[in-house]
């Protein structure tokens, strides 16, 4: 009886094991030889991590063997093919077994998210903001974390936690923890992404983004352009009042977006991008990838733009340096009128003071009335003054 229960108690744990070995190839869909050989390198550390615990050396340079019955997991240690293994560390070897398994169940798990995203790279998630590590933003996308680098925010723009917010899956890379999924905000497919999710055009390839620059937060400009006849590539990006490319701007936070007809003649795509200044003449240098634009005076700052911005970007987007300078035209006038400024204003003031003065002396003229009427009033008083005197006299 005694035998019979401690061969009931040996076979439980064998029993188990081989169950939980074949459920997780199965359910994880992992080689159970890969897992086995998993769990022999860890059992061989363990080993090594124990001998040292006991007082023993073992050097880097002695191999050292493991072997794991696949049906009652009952493991052994050997090295130069002698059985080396110390009493009680079958408990050990179960403890490192476990841990591995579990181990292999998370890389599992983690593989199968990563492959599902994998296919999603370049694509637009959703995600909540989890937690701020320094400059970096960890973001919720459900089954798995994401990180959103310093590099990848949307300059001076305010996040929060629990935010929901729409990324770009720009990439997964290898790194010391593992493979990461990295989002962005600030790539400018980003912005293609955002058009082609509200613009029905784009996603149909009826409208194509030939050329985008994007300066983060601030300014983003794209050049479209359609090859079906009846459609209006930069109407159907900007939509009915506006409301498509509002979308895409209230998403980045108000950043300005310009939409221009996209074309093959960098002359004419420069003064597109160079809107809203009207009126330039551009000298292109193909050779040496340079243009000179020379743009009326009153138009002259708009073509610039606010600290070069409207500029900049339009040499990002045509590839093209680009210099802008006034055609001088107000300013040669200005300068011919200076000879004749010291005399002109003189001649006009004397003769708005001829024409004026009289109109001052007319006013004065006119003035005296009261007087005469105080003289009436005089006379009046003198007649009567009179008449009662010769009434005394009388």
């Amino acid at each position: 009886m005694p035998t019979f229960f401690c061969n009931n108690d040996m076979q439980t744990p064998r029993t188990e094991f081989a169950q939980a070995l074949k459920a997780i190839a199965q359910e994880r869909g992992l080689d159970p030889d890969v897992i086995l050989d998993t769990i022999k390198q860890a059992i061989v550390a363990a080993y090594r991590r124990d001998a040292k615990e006991r007082g023993e050396e073992i050097a880097e340079e002695i191999e050292i063997d493991a072997e794991i019955d696949s049906v009652n997991g009952e493991t052994k240690v050997f090295i130069d093919k002698k059985d080396v293994t110390p009493p009680g560390f079958g408990r050990i070897a179960a403890q490192t077994a476990k841990q591995v398994i579990h181990q292999k169940i998370r890389e599992a798990e983690k593989g199968a998210i990563m492959e599902e995203f994998g296919e999603r790279v370049g694509s637009l998630v959703s995600g909540l903001i989890l937690r701020f590590d320094g400059s970096s933003v960890r973001v919720d996308l459900g089954r798995t974390e994401a990180i959103m680098e310093a590099s990848e925010r949307i300059p001076n723009e305010r996040l929060s936690l629990n935010q929901r917010l729409t990324f770009l899956l720009k990439e997964i890379k290898e790194t010391p923890r593992g493979k990461d999924i990295f989002l962005s905000r600030a790539d400018p497919e980003f912005i293609k992404k955002l058009f082609a999710r509200e613009v029905p055009e784009i996603a149909s390839n009826a409208v194509e983004i030939r050329e985008i620059a994007r300066e983060p937060g601030v300014r983003t400009k794209i050049a479209v352009y359609s090859g079906q006849p009846g459609v209006d590539p930069v109407g159907s990006c900007v939509g009915q009042k506006g409301v498509r490319v509002q979308a895409v701007t209230n998403e980045v936070g108000g950043e300005r977006v310009d939409v221009i007809p996209w074309s093959g003649d960098i002359k004419e795509l420069i003064k597109s991008a160079l809107a809203p200044a009207e009126n330039l003449e551009v000298k292109l240098d193909k050779e040496k990838k340079t243009a000179r634009v020379i743009a009326p005076e009153d138009q002259l700052s708009m073509a610039i733009g606010k600290d070069g911005q409207n500029v900049r970007l339009t040499a990002k987007l045509t590839g093209v340096r680009i210099e802008v300078e006034g055609d001088g035209k107000p300013i040669k006038k200005e300068e011919e009128a200076v000879p004749t400024e010291p005399e002109t204003p003189k001649e006009e003031v004397k003769e708005e003071k001829e024409t004026t003065e009289p109109e001052a002396e007319v006013k004065v003229e006119e003035k005296p009335e009261p007087e005469k009427e105080v003289e009436k009033v005089e006379k009046k008083e003198a007649v009567t003054e009179d008449a009662q005197s010769d009434q005394k006299t009388d």
